[in-house]
């Protein structure tokens, strides 16, 4: 079985670009995978965000693993700060990396180049996911194509150690989703649909009730020509809106685009798709969060063996580089 990493910030309500263009991926190949799903909660840290509410998040984002489909029996689901490998192997990265790499990292250039009171950490966190991955000796990571520069860096400092201190780290390999991998904002079709755009009509979270739901889709923008055809460059609203209903229902958006001639009846079959898909969710988390004892039972069985694997990656290369055992 291929050993795979991947990780949500409990920074918001999990939405459903996280579901179409990663969870559901995963609860798919859970069977056939040595699966590895992280709560990067000190990745959150490097935004303000209120400690009780650091706290709930975390919680409710290992629930939405759970409603969502993955089992804890065939993958393991952990909090990052639970395995204190995390950041001890980060540091190692850290003294691998230069300054010029994590210069060139797109997400600092756009949250924080110019900004004297930005925090370190947002400048020097694609080393602690280096550290997430390499930490699990993961084969395999499914990442957007916005994550591809991360796992570029991952695998340069992984390559770099090697040469440096001996095979220490397995070299990981990009996977990228080839199904609705970029769900766009309702209200800004053009952007990807994100927890970090401060408006919330433009994204769907994953246990929204029903009626809220209908509501956002019915206000999702779309264009004054009144054409129902798929072409996400000239239409980017009903293109989003028909790769919706196509990750919904399994048809091809080309396909579905030929069955309509009005914006209201298209509008009207994706809310009641996503409806549909999302409320046996919705439920099921329900359920989960009216018993937080049990999870943090699961998230603590997780961490126990997450533990054990990321730390002898951690003691290994802290034995190449150099440092005496304790």
């Amino acid at each position: 079985m291929a050993r795979v990493l991947s990780g949500v910030q409990p920074s918001g309500d999990l939405h459903l670009g996280n579901y179409l263009g990663a969870i559901q991926q995963w609860v798919a190949n859970q069977g056939s995978d040595d699966a590895f799903y992280t709560i990067v909660d000190l990745h959150a840290l490097t935004q303000s965000i209120d400690p009780a509410e650091l706290r709930r998040r975390t919680l409710e984002t290992a629930a939405g693993f759970l409603a969502a489909g993955l089992d804890p029996n065939q993958v393991t689901i952990f909090v990052q700060s639970h395995v204190p490998a995390h950041p001890r192997l980060a540091w190692l990265l850290e003294c691998t990396a230069t300054m010029g790499e994590l210069n060139r990292m797109t997400q600092f250039k756009d949250k924080g180049r110019g900004t004297e009171s930005v925090r370190a950490g947002l400048f020097t966190y694609p080393v602690l996911m280096a550290a997430d991955i390499l930490a699990y000796e993961a084969e395999f990571v499914p990442v957007g194509e916005d994550q591809r520069q991360h796992l570029e860096l991952t695998r340069n400092l992984a390559i770099r150690f090697n040469h440096h201190y001996g095979e220490v780290f397995v070299i990981p390999e990009a996977t990228i989703p080839t199904v609705a991998a970029r769900v766009m904002d309702l209200q800004l079709p053009n952007q990807k649909m994100s927890k970090s755009i401060p408006s919330p009509l433009g994204r769907i979270d994953l246990f929204e009730a029903p009626e809220d739901i209908a509501k956002k889709i019915k206000k999702a923008v779309t264009d004054t020509d009144g054409i129902v055809a798929y072409n996400p460059e000239t239409k980017p609203g009903v293109s989003s809106l028909l790769d919706l209903l196509s990750a919904a229902t399994g048809t091809s958006p080309g396909d579905l685009a030929a069955k309509y001639t009005r914006y209201g009846d298209l509008k009207a079959d994706v809310a009641d798709a996503l409806i549909t898909l999302l409320s046996p969710m919705r439920e099921r988390y329900l359920h989960l969060m009216s018993d937080p004892g049990e999870l943090t039972a699961l998230l603590r069985r997780g961490a126990t063996k997450a533990d054990e694997i990321a730390n002898a990656t951690y003691e290994r290369a802290a034995a190449a580089i150099g440092l005496l055992p304790r």
